[in-house]
């Protein structure tokens, strides 16, 4: 898909078929923070029972499954249409280092815009109203004013077509501490002026905790400062990107503020359970229950 391509697209990705599900600011239940999955951690469990344990276990959603695998979209689709639950995001430009459609890169513009084009009709298909949107890594030879001026006017370019189909793009923080060297998004500030430059409301950041607190801490302090920023957590503890209450972090506090935030939106478990995980599910739902 090339930019006109693109741009005829706009023209009419919002007659793309919904099945209806919450908009991104749908009111959240009183007593909780909504809780989402990660697919990957599901494994190889089928698509039928991941969805009856999800509802079983009272989640509200899941997330970043393969859609572009059509099999994997269509049977995903089929089955999630038996409970309530809600694809909270897919992810919109392949995965961390954003292979050939960064942000960083200007040169990649083009397909970044193509697989966001591609990323939004999914995600009418399914009723998602987030995408997960990855930077890419630093680019050799550009300066990092150049890159986030490069990363502002992508995300620029792909508003329109975001705000015509009513989705929201999540640009996520990463550390390059222990996991991603190289990312080019890895400070919360830096997160922050990304999200005002590009100055619309469907483009916000995706704050993963566990990255946070990896690079620079501060969570609370962090979340509130950017509670009209964000528009999706990921949850993780620190070290080893384990379950809550496996590390550093006090996540029932942390949970708390976000509830106490009126935040409405998602936070999603991503991480490597050392507990069996459907165990681990039900720890973490009421982990998540308040008032």
């Amino acid at each position: 898909m090339d930019r006109r391509s693109f741009l005829k697209f706009s023209a009419t990705a919002a007659a793309v078929s919904s099945i209806g599900l919450p908009p991104e600011h749908a009111a959240a239940p009183l007593n909780r923070v909504r809780l989402s999955i990660t697919w990957g951690m599901f494994r190889n469990m089928p698509v039928s029972e991941a969805m009856a344990q999800l509802a079983r276990l009272d989640y509200d959603g899941f997330e970043m499954f393969n859609w572009r695998n059509a099999d994997m979209l269509n049977g995903v689709i089929s089955e999630m249409k038996k409970y309530k639950l809600e694809c909270a995001t897919l992810v919109a430009n392949k995965g961390v280092k954003a292979p050939g459609c960064s942000l960083t890169n200007p040169k990649e513009r083009g397909a970044f815009l193509a697989e966001m084009g591609l990323a939004i009709e999914a995600a009418n298909k399914i009723g998602c109203r987030r995408l997960v949107t990855l930077t890419g890594d630093e680019v050799a030879g550009m300066s990092r004013p150049a890159m986030m001026e490069s990363c502002v006017a992508g995300l620029k370019e792909a508003a329109p077509l975001l705000e015509k189909n009513g989705i929201t793009a999540v640009v996520e923080i990463l550390n390059t501490y222990v996991n991603h060297p190289g990312y080019f998004l890895y400070y919360v500030r830096d997160g922050a002026e990304m999200i005002d430059r590009v100055a619309s409301p469907n483009v916000k950041l995706l704050f993963d905790i566990y990255h946070v607190q990896i690079m620079e801490g501060n969570l609370i302090q962090n979340i509130r400062n950017n509670i009209k920023r964000i528009a999706h957590f990921h949850i993780g503890d620190v070290p080893g990107r384990h379950q809550p209450g496996t590390g550093e972090i006090n996540y029932r506090n942390v949970f708390k503020a976000i509830y106490d935030l009126g935040y409405q939106g998602f936070a999603a478990l991503e991480y490597g359970p050392t507990v069996p995980l459907l165990e681990n599910m039900a720890e973490m739902r009421k982990m998540t229950l308040f008032g």
